[in-house]
């Protein structure tokens, strides 16, 4: 058998997104608890994605388009969330509240990402991203964190966390995550 790269390019995507998926599950947590939420998107979910970034661009952050236009440019998504409203428990305040008590009873609100949130549980995403990412790297597969596709996903309701971030994965020539133009 002979194979072309280009025929096995989205079963490839697909293992390097697994085992990101798989380090940023195993990334330290704090006080050993999990509350990172993980997906992985391809196909027409990921056109949803993209097309609810350019719908949001009316609302005035042009750069959704741009970010729109990598997702199109990318074979998957995995989406990687925090739940954050259980604290930690340590009466950092951190949150901005005196304490975790305080936290509590706050109001939980938001549309593009809801809050308020434990900080320490904030601190276990961006190491679980750092972990995805830097799989991604060792593997050789372009990535770039981008929190609009997280927004995105997160009003389709695709995923089930307070705050989340998108890394698109690709493996082409060139990666299209850097020299992105801004959109005016």
């Amino acid at each position: 058998m002979i194979l072309n790269e280009r025929d096995f390019k989205n079963e490839g995507i697909k293992i390097a997104a697994y085992l990101m998926a798989e380090s940023a599950r195993t990334a330290p947590k704090s006080k050993g608890e999990d509350v990172i939420e993980i997906v992985y998107v391809d196909g027409e979910e990921m056109s949803k994605i993209a097309a609810k970034m350019e719908e949001m661009a009316e609302e005035g952050d042009k750069d959704f388009i741009r970010d729109a236009e990598s997702v199109r440019k990318s074979q998957a998504v995995l989406l990687l969330g925090a739940k954050g409203e259980k604290s930690v428990g340590v009466n950092c305040g951190a949150c901005g509240f005196e304490s975790c008590a305080e936290f509590k009873k706050a109001g939980r609100k938001g549309k593009k990402f809801t809050g308020p949130n434990c900080a320490f549980r904030m601190i276990d995403l961006g190491i679980a991203l750092g972990s995805a990412v830097k799989l991604s790297g060792i593997i050789g597969v372009d990535t770039r964190i981008m929190y609009r596709i997280g927004i995105a996903a997160k009003i389709l309701g695709i995923i089930d966390a307070d705050v989340v971030m998108g890394i698109p994965i690709s493996a082409l020539g060139k990666s299209p995550y850097f020299d992105r133009v801004p959109k005016k």
